[in-house]
């Protein structure tokens, strides 16, 4: 298990024990008792908030003059083809207020000056250090911006939000992550003396795509999140798109070829809403695990989402066999954890794949009290070639994964 910084560490789990599994492969897996973790703070709640007023700023997260305009140097936007459409079109799920799109219509800066030239991977990483309210012109065409260094959000920032208004594209180029955050991270600040237990601290991305994000080799906070690493505050994903993002090949418990959410002891969940992962064959996530998102400690609320092409590649499930490299479960969703939930709502969970377990999810909550939600969903074809205990599912946690008005097969 992935340790903790401050004050604590975790050992492994076998995850198999005592539990009726569905094999779908003649490799047995072997069982061995659950271990219980360790939390590093105290149980929270967290709200979304408003971001701390900016230089100049007479009302938190609203500019007193004209928002800054962000027009950096190297690295410009390419002109890109028009962006697909995010998400399940059907959108059958009513999202929370909470999990709802920011008002940006008064951007705290703006990056670029309308073409697609001054819109820079320099211009992003300030703005994203800086916090608050950012928006992008870059001309009336969609861009995209190969990030020439990682965006990291500061922890006395408060609210970072960045809003690509459905024609922007960040890259990793294959190479790096695209956004880091950690609450824990001295280097970018401290807003309260615990770093774990930050309400302050949260990002917003919306109307984004994310490709080519890569942490292969970074094992920072366990490793994973080939797009974006979030630890402690909290993340919101709205109408954005993960293609081709990948991380590690192995590993027991690393995870999240797009996003890796790690450490929060708040009850509030993370929210990604109108948002594709994958989408066609080809265009998904590869990790050891999570091929689409991946959590340890950490609610996780998807609303009206696609998560498809996904693939969980380790061998040797969590903790790894004997004689392998370990990891290989949750072809879309990996999370770990002890008291956390998972809710899928009007969502799309199909064509993934797990070498190991959960086609689609896997989730162990160590302490049993954890819960699995899914409503007005579809979930087929994600195919576990080790162990499941539901069809594209491995679940331990409180009695048995809450379905309804959904199909599971």
């Amino acid at each position: 298990m992935l340790g903790c910084v401050v004050a604590c560490g975790e050992r492994g789990v076998d995850y198999h024990a005592g539990v009726s599994v569905i094999r779908v492969s003649t490799i047995a897996v072997a069982l061995a008792g659950v271990l219980a973790m360790m939390g590093c703070a105290q149980p929270g709640s967290a709200s979304w908030r408003g971001s701390p007023s900016a230089a100049g700023s007479a009302t938190p997260g609203q500019p007193s003059a004209a928002p800054t305009s962000l027009a950096a140097t190297p690295s410009p936007a390419t002109v890109a083809a028009a962006m697909p459409r995010n998400g399940n079109p059907d959108k059958r799920a009513v999202v929370p207020a909470e999990g709802q799109a920011v008002d940006t219509s008064r951007p705290d800066r703006v990056i670029g000056t309308g073409s697609a030239a001054s819109c820079t991977s320099a211009a992003v990483v300030s703005a994203v250090a800086a916090g608050g309210i950012t928006t992008f012109n870059c001309g009336a065409d969609p861009v995209t911006i190969v990030m020439a260094g990682t965006a990291k959000v500061h922890n006395n920032t408060g609210r970072t939000v960045l809003d690509g208004g459905g024609k922007v594209t960040l890259s990793g180029g294959g190479v790096r992550r695209i956004i880091y955050m950690n609450t824990c991270d001295n280097s970018l600040g401290r807003s309260k003396s615990d770093c774990l237990y930050q309400t302050d601290t949260q990002l917003v991305v919306q109307n984004l795509a994310f490709v080519d994000g890569n942490s292969t080799g970074d094992k920072t906070e366990g490793g994973g999140g080939g797009a974006i690493l979030v630890r402690g505050g909290r993340l919101k994903v709205i109408n954005s798109r993960f293609q081709r993002n990948r991380c590690d090949p192995t590993g027991p418990d690393l995870g999240g070829a797009a996003v890796r959410i790690t450490i929060q002891y708040h009850s509030k969940p993370n929210y990604i809403v109108d948002s594709t992962f994958g989408g066609a064959q080809g265009q998904g996530g590869t990790c050891a695990n999570g091929g689409a998102v991946s959590g340890l400690h950490a609610s996780l609320a998807v609303y009206n989402s696609v998560m498809s092409f996904n693939t969980a590649i380790g061998n040797g499930a969590n903790p790894a066999r004997a004689g392998t490299p370990g990891g290989g479960s949750g072809g879309a969703i990996y999370t770990d954890g002890n008291t956390f939930t998972v809710g899928i709502y009007g969502s799309i969970v199909s064509d993934n794949r797990a070498k190991e377990g959960g086609g689609a999810i896997f989730m162990v909550s160590n302490n049993r009290t954890g819960t699995l939600t899914i409503d007005l969903s579809t979930l087929q074809r994600n195919p576990s070639d080790g162990f499941q205990n539901s069809p594209g599912i491995f679940f331990l946690g409180l009695g048995k994964p809450k379905v309804t008005s959904s199909t599971v097969k």
